[in-house]
């Protein structure tokens, strides 16, 4: 067991979230109610609480593993926080900062001076530098670079040349390396030198002098396998490879499929440069599924959960402008057809049913279509069958709930016209939904843009002022 996994306590993440809040509040109410009292004594007196509430806290943090302290550093509003940062330990800024969020780690850099950035820093892998590089001071990054050894430097700037959706920008350069023409023993005693082996190696990486790869030795094989063999007899000569310009997110994909843990990264020459890790793939993974959801609903960068309300007032708004014009088209959309709801009053009631329901059908289809584009399945050799399937989805659904809202509506107004055109315009508008769920993601990934970017606003402003217009222009021509 690591010194890390012993720290752990057998606790829930709530509940040390819960025990830190408890300790801060005990914090606050025990120092106020000293500062209220007087004396002579009273500043011995602040001082003494003062340093027996912060050694509790202190000891509690002490006792987490730096991805707990970040969840709770995400957790607390911002003086707390704040608090909660000083108490942490100096050596485990770096690793604290690589696990909280963007918006939560600008707030961190902000109460650090530039000693302390460059303290945590200079701990960091080079590829962990890389992923913070731009969120760091200059001057800090250049005085980095500048103490670095020519490898670490090297290495630093390779991670740095590729974009953030790119493997190499991901890759880790942390990997064991061994000869083919070497026998299991020699490998063995070789790693048994080692102080540590790097992080999630579950193969060796097998190359020859000029660093080109020439297969992996899975673990597993090497201490099953006959000591005397040789590494060229027992390595697998075909794994699973990546080259650094790849997208990271196919990667990923593969990741998934193949059930790996690690797999090399190569150049153009097939030299080995790095390899990817599966907690790399998976923070990517979870990174997307957050952006998506974001992005669906309309949030063009992940928030602070206590950000100042400026700050989420200019993330939120710009959606919300668009959404406030596609709602007052709808209203005018209503406006054309006053003369009918005066004359039939139950139009009013019975309107918002068919906008609704095509919205929420509307939403499930866009849900569906971009999770099958972010796993590469959707093609456009298979788009016109795509959509075949989801408007026949949509006509047995509006049939189905359209003929029960109809009875219903029939029922209620004792008008089997007013129950026909119910299930017309509803079945109308969710062919209409299962139409514009697949085309508008579709339409937004070939302009170039996030299939997932505002498609709940867009599929919400068409259902709406589609089903108004359909329920209520049918109302008109064969009601009245």
């Amino acid at each position: 067991m690591t010194e890390t996994e012993a720290k752990k306590p057998q606790e829930s993440l709530q509940d040390r979230l819960a025990q830190v809040i408890d300790l801060l509040d005990r914090h606050r109410l025990v120092e106020n109610l000293t500062h209220r009292q007087e004396g002579p004594h009273q500043e011995l007196v602040e001082n003494l609480v003062h340093r027996q509430n912060i050694s509790e806290l202190q000891r509690k943090l002490d006792e987490l593993h730096p991805a707990d302290i970040a969840h709770i550093l995400e957790a607390l509003p911002l003086d707390d926080r704040l608090t909660v940062w000083k108490l942490v330990k100096a050596e485990q800024d770096g690793d604290i900062l690589l696990e909280v969020s963007d918006a939560v780690r600008e707030t961190l850099l902000a109460d650090m001076d530039d000693e302390e950035i460059f303290a945590a820093a200079r701990e960091m892998d080079a590829d962990e530098l890389a992923d913070l590089a731009q969120e760091l001071p200059r001057d800090v990054v250049h005085e980095l670079i500048e103490g670095l050894d020519v490898q670490y430097r090297e290495r630093l700037r390779s991670a740095l040349s590729y974009d953030e959706e790119q493997v190499g920008a991901l890759m880790d350069f942390e990997m064991v390396t061994i000869r083919e023409d070497v026998s299991l023993e020699v490998v063995l005693r070789y790693l048994r030198r080692l102080k540590e082996l790097p992080g999630h190696t579950d193969k060796l990486f097998v190359v020859d002098y000029d660093g080109v790869l020439k297969g992996i030795l899975p673990i597993k094989r090497l201490l099953v396998s006959d000591p005397d063999k040789q590494v060229a007899e027992v390595m697998v000569t075909d794994p699973v490879i990546f080259h650094p310009d790849e997208e990271a997110n196919e990667a990923a994909q593969a990741f998934e499929r193949y059930d790996l843990v690690s797999a090399p990264v190569v150049d153009a020459n097939g030299k080995l440069i790095g390899r990817l890790t599966i907690d790399e793939m998976v923070d990517l993974i979870r990174e997307e599924t957050e952006t998506e959801v974001l992005n669906m609903a309309g949030l063009k960068e992940e928030e602070d959960i206590f950000a100042s309300v400026w700050k989420s007032l200019r993330n939120r708004w710009s959606w919300l402008a668009i959404n406030l014009i596609t709602a007052f088209l709808a209203s005018r959309v209503i406006g054309l057809f006053d003369d009918s709801i005066e004359k039939l009053v139950a139009l009013a009631a019975l309107m918002p049913i068919v906008a609704g329901i095509g919205g929420n059908s509307g939403n499930q289809t866009i849900t569906m279509i971009v999770r099958a584009m972010a796993l590469d399945q959707v093609v456009t050799a298979n788009t016109s069958r795509l959509i075949r399937k989801e408007l026949g989805v949509a006509l047995i659904n509006g049939l189905v709930w359209g003929g029960v809202i109809g009875g219903v509506a029939f029922w209620l107004y004792d008008n089997p016209a007013l129950g026909l055109v119910m299930t017309l315009a509803m079945t109308l508008n969710l062919l209409l939904a299962a139409l514009m769920g697949v085309l508008i993601p579709m339409t937004l990934m070939r302009l170039g843009r996030d299939p997932a970017m505002g498609a709940s606003v867009m599929i919400t402003a068409v259902t709406d002022s589609g089903g108004f217009f359909i329920f209520l222009g049918m109302a008109t021509l064969f009601l009245l």
